[in-house]
């Protein structure tokens, strides 16, 4: 999935006049949000303007959730300025074969894509053309590989267990606009049968392109419709939350660190299993069962010897999980966890109760997970969902996590970073000396927070 500038990292929610919440589960934009909460939506990019920058590449952070690539541009006049073009998330790059070595320091490059709203000197790339005139779009494939199962592989283990163990990955999702202007959401697997923007009959654009109402392009037809394609994260649910969920969804911040994702840290056990397009790891062991999430350095472990959960577990965002294998489906119950975010901006508390069930498919070589998830205190009734994933077409590899989304490049934004950065420079130096000079204060409104 893309990782777009204005990251919602969630759900959306609307709440109905009968007191339900209604969760959108993020795909590459919120499917039901405004623009202005759209998650990995557009809603600080401009996509329906078009701009092209040449210039010198200078740096790039090759991370999660968002990738960032940095460059100088030299006008004609001969004033040079600093630019950073939003790309997406590591993960989905390394599995569409882009790698940072495609961005040397120094290359000469030109960039095609859509301004940032507030940051003018900030853009969303579309379009990558090289000094030797090959070029790739955001969402074009730079070399695609071919999972396939090692003949070696057994069906079982010894022990009679179906063999899961091994690295696995859902399909990815890309637009049908390989730029990632307009259009929608579609399976890697069928974007080849899609003009460039199209959306497929009975779906709609993603909110924030060039064709979605939410653009607010003049002269272009409203859309309507569902989403093309079923999200890689947890399932649309409708959910019924109690006066506490009510209280909790209406006061989160999604653009703080109330968001895990925010904070470099895993949603739930739940939601970031598939999102984002991770490559994850399955290791059977004797009495265990690990699973490692492809982004965020989260593992969970399940213990496959124990009957009951113990009378006191430490509250943690994976909880204490309990497998069993029963007729070839693994089926894991999870307590134990620490007040949180079940699929943003659902919460969830110590009540939290998940059982989840992995089958596995010989024939497609694919692990379908269903699962259902229920906590009294901040909703009524389970929250259901599903999601498959494949061999992996790459080995896991967690990439690193850097929230660089939300840098203050205003000059009051800059004044703060510098001092602060003097401030850390002389602590780690031991040094006593003076105060720095007060920066000037912050603005009641972060610029980034366009909508408020």
């Amino acid at each position: 999935m893309d990782c777009a500038r204005s990251a919602f990292f969630g759900g959306s929610l609307m709440v109905q006049s009968t007191g339900v919440v209604v969760l959108g589960i993020a795909l590459s934009a919120s499917l039901l949000a405004s623009t202005a909460r759209a998650h990995h939506g557009f809603g600080s990019f401009d996509l329906g303007t078009d701009i092209e920058l040449t210039g010198v590449v200078t740096d790039m952070d090759f991370v999660n959730p968002h990738s960032w690539l940095y460059l100088t541009v030299t006008s004609e006049d001969g004033q040079v300025t600093n630019w950073r073009c939003e790309m997406r998330a590591a993960t989905v790059l390394r599995r569409s074969g882009w790698s940072p070595e495609m961005f040397e320091s120094g290359q000469r490059i030109t960039i095609t894509g859509s301004p940032d709203r507030d940051d003018p000197k900030s853009c969303y790339l579309g379009t990558v053309i090289f000094a030797d005139g090959s070029s790739m779009n955001r969402y074009g494939q730079r070399e695609k590989a071919a999972p396939a199962l090692s003949p070696e592989r057994e069906l079982r283990l010894a022990n009679g267990d179906l063999n899961i163990t091994g690295d696995w990955a859902p399909e990815q999702l890309v637009m049908t606009d390989p730029r990632g202007q307009a259009g929608t959401l579609v399976p890697l697997s069928t974007a080849a049968t899609f003009e460039p923007g199209e959306v497929p009959e009975g779906a709609r654009p993603m909110p924030g392109t060039r064709t979605s109402p939410e653009s607010q392009i003049a002269g272009l037809p409203p859309a309507t419709g569902a989403p093309a394609v079923a999200p890689s994260a947890p399932a649309p649910a409708q959910v019924q939350p109690t006066e506490a969920g009510k209280v909790a969804a209406s006061g989160f911040d999604m653009w703080s660190t109330d968001n895990p994702r925010m904070r470099c840290e895993t949603t739930s056990i739940l939601f970031d299993w598939t999102f984002d397009g991770p490559v994850n790891r399955i290791t059977q062991g004797g009495d265990t069962i690990t699973l490692q999430y492809g982004q965020l350095g989260f593992t969970r472990t399940i213990h496959m010897n124990k009957l009951e959960h113990p009378p006191n577990i430490e509250p943690s965002r994976a909880g204490h999980s309990i497998g069993r294998w029963e007729d070839d489906v693994l089926i894991v119950d999870t307590v134990g966890f620490a007040p949180g975010v079940l699929s943003a901006p659902i919460m969830h508390g110590e009540r939290l109760h998940v059982v989840e069930r992995f089958s596995f498919d010989p024939q497609k070589v694919a692990i379908t997970r269903t699962y259902t998830a229920e906590d009294p205190e901040y909703f009524v009734g389970p929250f259901t969902g599903s999601d498959t994933i494949y061999v992996a077409d790459l080995p896991y590899a967690p990439d690193a996590c850097d929230e660089l989304t939300f840098v203050d490049y205003s000059q009051e934004g800059q004044a703060r970073a510098a001092a602060e950065a003097a401030a850390r420079a002389r602590g780690a130096a031991g040094a006593a000396a003076a105060p720095p000079a007060e920066a000037p204060a912050a603005p009641a409104r972060p610029w980034w927070k366009f909508w408020d």
